[in-house]
């Protein structure tokens, strides 16, 4: 039996530790497309729900694997966003709801034809969020998971062993980077950071 609250400590020690406000994060969206036709009207669909696109990489064939190819028919074209709005990152579970909500719309004989990836960036890692459970990621709500799928160090981002393949591509974590130098200047710009 413990006499003093934890471990026998009495209660003069014992700390909880201060609960405090997360920082907004940069809100990231990965994109694939059926058809480059499709990469406007779904990019105006996301703006209206999460604000101006401040960066936006350009629309290449994925072909880091066969994955999506017999849903979509065919290599789909991939380009990743960066939201100028930053965002709570208690709403990275909502906003993938949304995003399959937006998938749906797009969905010809059950098959998709628009696959979206929501994450949050910070300056210490991205973490995407996922429908799928795996041992390494943690459960949000409503069967929304969390990964971290790149964190930051030694002025570069690094992937994990779970990492998916384009993710751990040279040229998207160097994407990667530029989309956290430019959140950086926004926490600085909006008092978020000290200088």
């Amino acid at each position: 039996v413990f006499r003093y609250g934890f471990w026998g400590r009495s209660p003069q020690t014992c700390r909880m530790g201060r609960l405090l406000s997360f920082t907004p994060r940069s809100l990231i969206m990965g994109v694939l497309v059926k058809d480059p036709a499709l990469l406007e009207p779904v990019v105006s669909r996301l703006e209206t729900h999460y604000g101006p696109v401040l960066n936006q990489s350009a629309l290449t064939l994925f072909t880091y694997t066969d994955y999506y190819d017999r849903e979509m028919g065919s290599k789909p074209y991939r380009c990743y966003l960066q939201f100028k709005t930053l965002v709570d990152p208690a709403r990275l579970s909502a906003i993938k709801r949304e995003t399959n909500e937006l998938e749906d719309l797009y969905r010809v004989d059950a098959k998709r034809e628009v696959n979206l990836d929501p994450g949050l960036l910070c300056l210490e890692n991205l973490i995407l969020a996922t429908t799928k459970h795996r041992s390494h990621r943690i459960p949000l709500s409503d069967g929304i998971y969390a990964e971290v799928t790149l964190h930051y160090e030694n002025h570069a981002f690094h992937g994990l062993k779970w990492t998916y393949a384009d993710y751990q591509s040279e040229g998207v974590r160097t994407l990667f980077e530029q989309f956290r130098d430019d959140y950086r200047q926004q926490l600085k710009q909006e008092g978020g950071l000290c200088t």
